[in-house]
């Protein structure tokens, strides 16, 4: 037998070394077959080439078993089975456990296969052989000697604690790289949330370790490196703003038509911001908007603007010779026609076609409708003063909603009416309409029990006859301006929009005009009448009479109800209504390039030719110059698709849609149609994604963060308007971007692709 001293292991490798002409085999994935044992009748099985000599595992156990005699070597393996020499009970028990692979110190690594036993850690990472025999137990042979001792024995050896320890290494790699990843998820939560990140980003991470994010503590490198310092959290800022931005552009300079929309404001921090949005198409025709930059300005000049704008279009290496359009929202410095924005970026890109927003156009017109009517312009400003008054003291809102409360209404507050928002003298009007009887009450209580002499001077302005119908009439009027303006703040908004919904609302505004004295059935003036004899509502105020003072004298006045309603119709109802509509058809006059595109639509097909081949021809000069024949002789084809072709039931903006799209067959047959249709779509007719652009602006840059600016408040408001979901957001491409420059974390594994460059 071999001497104790010899490791039977040891011995079974020495053994299959001095094999001559045997070739080196994959253990795992050796072919094997049945051997069957002529005198004992039972099967095993065996490598190839191994059925001549002693086993292996008799050379390993020291043992000498002729054949014949006793069980097979496979059958004691395959147990828990007894290998016995001779017929000696006493020889110790033998075989393969099952139990092992559930011990913790095994169950990681040990794994059996028709070979042996074998390392799966040690065979992945392959630790050089420094002295000794080529062929190791546990990784390159198997191990047939199923022991426990020897299992342990190998835990303890040299290969296998060089095989954990860069196992643990490997680990580290991850655990490294989720460390960043995690860092990277939560500063993109907080800025796609509009939290102010320099300040809360290291309290996040705290948190997260509290949760059980164990894997930040590979973020402080040492003392001095955490990766929570300000200038690391604006690098991982721009990283992510970069991401963002990237898709977004090749889509914008892959599109065969874009535009922009410009707009100036002023920050909280008291300087000059423009911002920039892009409207573009995409490869079926369809509108998509995106959020391009915010740049900070030295002034408002016309110049300073117009270099701001060109410098952004290269920055960004967008297509200028696609540029169709520029929205903005009217201002002088914008549309002035010497040096305005406009007329300067006009004349370095001729295909530009300039458009004043029609929201602005809108609000302008209706402000300028209630300037030019003496009693509307002191109405609207009552209405502002109403909401002052009650904003500013808390006793006074309580006896507000103490009154709306014994009248039974809903507690309300009175709105407020601010220029810049199209919407809040709708607002106001609806709120205090449905309200009055609780405001008037709130009012007569201030004045009658503090004295308050602000309070007396709006109950005299507000319980009036003339009051009350300015009220109801604009609560008919507004409801349908803004419904208009809700279309003009959508995102697909474009020119046909104005071509179908402006003439609406001014055959709306005509109808109220033309009924007189004699109010439309259903409206809020119909029942004017009736709620002032309603002696639960406005009936308790006694609005029976419109209290004036004579001029010399201090009596009071009061006229039949009847000559009042005729006196409010002549004196406020008619001007204000024909100011109004007079307004809007000024401010949305046909304009020559936008009412050219009508010839595109499904009723030009059907009218003059003459007219239709001017619109082409004004078409064709501003956006394909010298195309003009070719145009004509397209249009000729496409006018027969649409009196008798598949598109003659179409709308006009699916027709123009199907032209654009670079995916349908219309592109090829009609290519300089198409790209008319491309303009005429992604011309903006506002710039409301630029106010909502502020909105989040002021949103992100507040008092307590007046320092932000430049390039990072770009960064934060790009990843509020434009990022996906912090969960769709892809976190790897960030990992990758972070590792281009040299970083002091870095990951034990010489072989890591992100780490190593």
């Amino acid at each position: 037998m071999i001497p104790r001293s010899t490791p039977p292991v040891r011995a079974a490798i020495a053994w299959r070394e001095t094999r001559n002409g045997e070739d080196d085999v994959n253990l795992e994935d050796a072919d094997t077959k049945p051997v069957v044992s002529e005198d004992a009748g039972t099967t095993s099985q065996s490598t190839e080439g191994e059925a001549a000599g002693p086993s292996v595992v008799e050379a390993a156990a020291g043992l000498s078993v002729e054949a014949g005699a006793g069980p097979s070597v496979i059958q004691a393996a395959a147990g828990p089975s007894v290998v016995q020499a001779g017929a000696d009970s006493k020889h110790r028990h033998s075989g393969w456990n099952p139990d092992w692979l559930k011990m913790p110190q095994f169950k990681n690594w040990l794994y059996l296969t028709q070979h042996g036993m074998f390392c799966r850690i040690c065979r992945q990472h392959k630790p050089p052989i420094k002295k000794g025999p080529l062929k190791r137990a546990f990784i390159e042979v198997g191990i047939l000697v199923f022991r426990k001792d020897y299992i342990e024995r190998h835990i303890s050896s040299e290969p296998h604690q060089y095989s954990v320890k860069h196992q643990v290494s490997l680990a580290s790699v991850i655990m490294e790289h989720e460390a960043v990843i995690g860092g990277f998820k939560c500063l993109y939560w907080l800025v796609k949330n509009e939290i102010a990140h320099h300040t809360n980003y290291p309290k996040l991470l705290s948190l997260a370790q509290l949760l059980g994010c164990d894997y930040f503590e590979k973020l402080k490198v040492d003392q001095r490196n955490n990766y929570q310092s300000h200038r690391i959290v604006d690098e991982m800022l721009e990283i992510l703003a970069e991401i963002v931005e990237s898709p977004i552009l090749e889509e914008i300079r892959s599109s065969q038509a874009i535009s922009l929309e410009v707009d100036e404001t002023t920050d909280v921090s008291v300087n000059r911001q423009l911002d920039l949005h892009v409207r573009h198409l995409d490869k079926e025709g369809y509108v998509f908007n995106h959020f391009l930059d915010l740049v900070t300005l030295e002034d408002g000049k016309a110049d300073s603007i117009v270099a701001a704008i060109k410098s952004v279009l290269q920055k960004k290496d967008l297509p200028v010779d696609r540029l169709y359009g520029l929205g903005t929202d009217g201002a002088a410095v914008m549309t002035g026609r010497l040096n305005g924005v406009a007329k300067q970026l006009t004349d370095s890109f001729p295909k530009l076609v300039s458009v004043a927003c029609a929201a602005h156009r809108l609000a302008l017109a209706c402000k300028d409708a209630s300037n030019a009517v003496r009693y509307m312009a002191n109405f609207r400003n009552h209405l502002q003063e109403l909401h002052l008054f009650f904003r500013n003291s808390a006793n006074r809102s309580a006896t507000l909603s103490a009154a709306a409360t014994t009248l039974g209404l809903n507690d309300l507050k009175v709105k407020e009416v601010k220029d810049t928002r199209w919407l809040s003298q709708h607002l106001a009007v609806q709120n205090l309409q449905r309200n009055l009887p609780a405001v008037l009450a709130a009012l007569a209580e201030e004045a009658s029990t503090r004295k308050c002499p602000v309070a007396k001077g709006l109950y005299t302005f507000c319980a009036t006859y003339r009051f009350v119908a300015a009220l109801y009439l604009q609560a008919d009027v507004l409801p349908h301006i803004a419904m208009l303006s809700k279309v003009f703040q959508r995102a697909d908004v474009n020119f046909l929009h104005i071509k179908e919904q402006v003439p609406v609302t001014l055959v709306t505004l005509r109808r109220i005009l033309e009924a007189g004295e004699i109010p439309l059935p259903g409206t809020f003036l119909a029942r004017l009448h009736q709620d002032l004899d309603n002696p639960g509502g406005l009936g308790a105020f006694s609005i029976a009479g419109e209290e004036e003072r004579i001029r010399r004298g201090h009596g009071i006045l009061e006229r039949p109800r009847e000559d009042m309603w005729a006196r409010f119709v002549r004196d406020v109802l008619k001007p204000y209504i024909c100011s109004l509509e007079s307004n809007i058809e000024s401010r949305f006059q046909h304009i020559e390039v936008l009412g050219a595109f009508s010839v595109l639509g499904p009723k030009a097909v059907t009218s003059n030719d003459v007219t239709n081949i001017s619109m082409l021809q004004t078409l064709a000069n501003k956006f394909i110059p010298g195309q003009d024949a070719t145009v004509k002789q397209e249009w000729t084809s496409y006018k027969q698709h649409v009196l008798e072709g598949t598109v003659k039931d179409k709308t006009q903006a699916e027709i123009m849609q199907l032209l654009a799209s670079e995916k349908d067959e219309w592109a090829e047959i009609y290519p300089n149609l198409s790209l008319l249709s491309s303009a005429g779509l992604v011309i903006p007719v506002s710039s409301v994604k630029c106010e909502r652009d502020f909105s989040t602006m002021n949103r992100v840059k507040t008092d307590m963060r007046n320092r932000l600016k430049g390039e990072h408040l770009a960064a934060c408001m790009r990843i509020a308007v434009s990022g996906p979901a912090p969960e769709a957001f892809p976190y790897t491409q960030a990992l990758e971007l972070f590792f281009n420059k040299p970083r002091r974390i870095k990951c034990s594994d010489k072989q890591c692709h992100l780490c190593t460059k």
